[in-house]
């Protein structure tokens, strides 16, 4: 197995789904290729033929690669599998499945019949810093010394920034803390993510059972109850849970 590279004939792999016996879809993948399935008896691999010997990350084959898993997700639990894994053959895909049965068996038990939610959560505030400093007297001191002092030096400057940036990471923990709280009681697990912009308060990943979708959008709202105006929640999903799986394939070559 290659990643970004195969054979002429090589088998894209899509994910890894609990099914007994190969199948066939009535919708396509990359390249408008044929979708289907590969099983061992126990598992299966869902694949199209890719016949390039390059397979580029361009947005349109990325597209069509989440598509294949939001369609696989509706009827099955799916393992999903990062963009770019190439097999070389049926036989190359017998052998993944055969090398990694139980350790692909047990991450299916664990997000059976769950999906995962994004919950974001960011300071909506015209100025992060000047509301910093409106919250955290330690800060406010030194921004001010900042000010009034006739000579400024690079040190003064340096303890204003590393006294912003702690409180930035208490309060990020704070306030994760508490959301986490309440949605522990909606899911089974939550991860942290890290979080991509200084406004961001939290990105969290949480798995959801399917049954119970309604009742987690119910604690994003309880969650944000905790919170005043200055913060801004926003949730997305349901996905194929990407953040709880750990697939290291075991390629069964010599």
């Amino acid at each position: 197995m290659t990643r970004q590279t195969a054979s002429r004939n090589g088998k894209y792999i899509y994910a890894i789904i609990p099914d007994s016996e190969n199948q066939s879809y009535a919708f396509t993948g990359i390249d408008g290729r044929k979708v289907y399935s590969i099983s061992n008896g126990r598992l299966a691999a869902v694949i199209s033929d890719i016949p390039s010997t390059k397979l580029r990350p361009q947005r349109r084959n990325i597209a069509a690669h989440n598509e294949v898993l939001k369609k696989l997700v509706e009827k099955s639990t799916v393992l999903p599998m990062t963009f770019g894994i190439v097999a070389d053959g049926p036989m190359a895909i017998q052998k993944i499945l055969f090398k990694n049965q139980g350790a692909l068996l047990d991450q299916l038990a664990l997000i059976a019949g769950k999906l995962e939610m994004g919950i974001r959560v960011r300071w909506d505030v015209p100025n992060i810093f000047e509301y910093f400093v409106g919250n955290h007297l330690e800060l406010k001191e030194a921004r001010d010394r900042l000010i009034n002092d006739g000579e400024v030096t690079q040190e003064d400057k340096i303890e204003v920034g590393r006294l912003f940036e702690q409180a930035l990471m208490e309060d990020r923990e704070l306030y994760c803390s508490r959301v986490e709280e309440v949605l522990s009681r909606y899911c089974s697990e939550i991860k942290r993510n890290k979080c991509r912009e200084e406004r961001e308060v939290m990105s969290l990943a949480c798995l959801v059972g399917k049954d119970v979708l309604g009742t987690f959008e119910n604690g994003i709202l309880e969650a944000a109850e905790l919170f005043d105006d200055s913060f801004a929640f926003n949730y997305n999903g349901p996905w194929v849970p990407h953040n709880f799986v750990q697939i290291n394939l075991s390629t069964g070559r010599s």
